[in-house]
């Protein structure tokens, strides 16, 4: 008698298969999610500056700074922005970081980027980011790592 040789997978096979990628995934899925934060903070941190750029550039026209970011031409105060940085409606579930100026004097301004939904509860390391007339940035977290 002969037996036919039928190819496939046994079950063993496959199990080893599954556990291999089940600890990859372990592994991949958390470096994924905090490069993701990582550049919603990054976005953020962009439109800080371009808050900031206008905001000297208000300053060289009045000799005052603004306290309403629509006077420095974005559509809204406070400004709403998605992940890559556009200005969205307020309320948008899918906005990632409310920007808004606070400490306004005819010399001073802070501009505060406050995440937002999933990214609030992801960006538990940095939290809000601030940047002010003198260039200081801040952090709720370490400075350095935030702002890269």
């Amino acid at each position: 008698m002969t037996r036919k040789y039928h190819g496939g997978f046994t079950l063993i096979e496959l199990m080893i298969v599954i556990v291999i990628v089940a600890i990859i995934s372990a592994y991949a899925y958390p470096s994924y999610v905090q490069y993701i934060v990582n550049t919603k903070r990054t976005a953020a941190t962009s439109v800080l500056l371009q808050i900031a750029d206008r905001q000297q550039q208000f300053f060289m026209d009045s000799k005052t700074y603004t306290a309403d970011i629509t006077n420095l031409g974005f559509p809204s105060d406070p400004l709403e922005i998605s992940d890559d940085g556009r200005s969205m409606a307020s309320g948008d579930s899918s906005n990632v970081y409310s920007i808004s100026l606070s400490n306004v004097t005819i010399t001073t301004y802070t501009i505060t980027a406050t995440p937002l939904n999933v990214q609030l509860s992801r960006d538990t390391d940095c939290g809000a980011l601030t940047f002010d007339q003198s260039g200081a940035k801040g952090a709720g977290g370490n400075v350095e790592d935030c702002w890269k």
